[in-house]
C-alpha cells in the first residue's frame, strides 16, 4: 500500500483508510452525479468506493456495472421489507466487505464539493481515540433565527410534558427518539463496529440508530458536526431519491414542491456539466 497525505493536516497515512458505502435504488442520474463528484474530489489512494444496488433492475444498475473504479454489490430485496430496512440491510451487506480502518456511509443525494471533504472528516474522528463516529443528524440550510425558534419550541414542549407528567411523547432527541448519526453522512471506526458486533440494521431500526446507541452505551463519543461547518464540504439534498423517483412517495404535493428545491441544489453543483463529463467514469 502507498502513503496518502491528508491536506492541511501534516500527517502521512497508509492508504486506503476509508471505504465509502453508497446504496443505490432507481436514481440513475442522481447516482451518476454523486459518484462523479466523488471521483472528482476524492483521493483514490485514501478511499475506495463500494456501491450496493438495492435490486433496482433498471438503467442505474447497468450504469454501475460499467464502472471499473468501484466495487459493486447487487443485492436481492427481501419480500415485505420496508424501504428503511432495505437500506440498512444493504449497508450491512457491504459492511462485511470492508477491510479499511474507517467506513463512511452516504446517500446518492449526498454531494461533495471539494477535495478537502474527506480529509476534514478524518481529522474530526482522529482528534481523539475515544471518538467512534462523526457525521450529521440533519444536514440542512436554515438561517440562525429558524434554528433559535426550533430550540425555543423544543424547550417549551419538553417542560410542558414534564409538567403534565406525559412520558410517552416522541420529542426529537429524547429517550427512544434520540439523535444519531444518519447514514447520509456517518464515518465510523471499523474496529469498534466489529468489537461490539454491531451494524446499521441493529434491532431493525433506521440505519445506524441502534449502532449509535450501542457505541455511546459502551463509553464512546459520537460527534455531530454543525451544518454550517459540514456544508463547506458537502450537501445532502433531503429526500431527493423519493422526489426524483415519485413511485417511492405517496405525497404528490411534496414531490412537486421538492422538485424546485432539488433543481436549485443541482444547479449549485453544476450538475448538467458533471453529467456531461463521461471522463469521470474512467
Amino acid at each position: 500500500m502507498g502513503l496518502s497525505y491528508l491536506e492541511n493536516q501534516g500527517v502521512y497515512m497508509q492508504s486506503p483508510q476509508v471505504t465509502i458505502l453508497i446504496p443505490n435504488y432507481k436514481t440513475e442520474q442522481l447516482t451518476k452525479l454523486c459518484l462523479r463528484l466523488l471521483r472528482k474530489h476524492t483521493d483514490p489512494q485514501l478511499a475506495k468506493m463500494l456501491v450496493i444496488d438495492n435490486d433496482s433492475r433498471d438503467e442505474s444498475v447497468k450504469y454501475l456495472r460499467t464502472l471499473k473504479w468501484i466495487q459493486l454489490i447487487e443485492r436481492t430485496a427481501i419480500p415485505g421489507e420496508t424501504p428503511a430496512l432495505s437500506h440498512s440491510r444493504a449497508l450491512d451487506l457491504a459492511l462485511a466487505h470492508v477491510d479499511t480502518p474507517y467506513v463512511l456511509s452516504i446517500h446518492t443525494d449526498t454531494l461533495v464539493r471539494n477535495k478537502e471533504w474527506l480529509p476534514f472528516l478524518l481529522a474530526q474522528i482522529q482528534a481523539n481515540q475515544n471518538i467512534a463516529g462523526v457525521g450529521s443528524w440533519k444536514l440542512e440550510r436554515k438561517p440562525a433565527w429558524k434554528h433559535a425558534l426550533k430550540s425555543i419550541e423544543r424547550f417549551i414542549q419538553q417542560h410542558y410534558y414534564r409538567l403534565i407528567h406525559k412520558n410517552d411523547h416522541a420529542l426529537e432527541g429524547l429517550d427512544h427518539n434520540h439523535y444519531y448519526l444518519r447514514s447520509h453522512c456517518a464515518l465510523y471506526r471499523m474496529d469498534l463496529i466489529k468489537k461490539y458486533h454491531s451494524g446499521f440494521a441493529d434491532g431493525e431500526e433506521v440505519a445506524g440508530k441502534a449502532m449509535h446507541r450501542k457505541l455511546v452505551e459502551n463509553g464512546h463519543r459520537m460527534i455531530f458536526l454543525p451544518s454550517e461547518k459540514l456544508l463547506k464540504y458537502m450537501d445532502h439534498i433531503n429526500h431527493a431519491t423519493t422526489i426524483l423517483n415519485p413511485t417511492l412517495s405517496r405525497k404528490e404535493k411534496s414531490v412537486i414542491k421538492g422538485l424546485k428545491r432539488v433543481q436549485k441544489s443541482l444547479q449549485e453543483f453544476q450538475a448538467d456539466e458533471i453529467l456531461q463529463d463521461a471522463s469521470l467514469d474512467y
